[in-house]
């Protein structure tokens, strides 16, 4: 897959992420406002996992390392992946 494939960033549901750390890092790393973040995490929990954003391969994997690093620095094992848009 080319670097500047369209990539969805994909976030899954776990039962120790707390909701509102979801929400920050979807506000923080997808420029989302509190209501579209905090309704995208709701989708994530209640469906098990959502596409939380779309960009280039190359934007998709920064961000995912980015955010599974906070993700740890706060001891959350939030998991996020990618996967090729259609």
């Amino acid at each position: 897959m080319p670097n500047n494939a369209l990539c969805n960033i994909v976030f899954f549901n776990d039962d120790e992420t707390p909701m509102d750390f979801v929400v920050w890092v979807l506000q923080h790393f997808f420029d989302l406002d509190f209501d579209e973040a905090n309704k995208l995490m709701l989708r994530v929990h209640h469906e098990g996992k959502a596409i939380c954003g779309t960009c280039e391969r190359e934007e998709a994997e920064r961000r995912i390392t980015n955010i599974l690093a906070v993700a740890a620095e706060h001891g959350h094992p939030l998991k996020c992946t990618l996967e090729e848009a259609n």
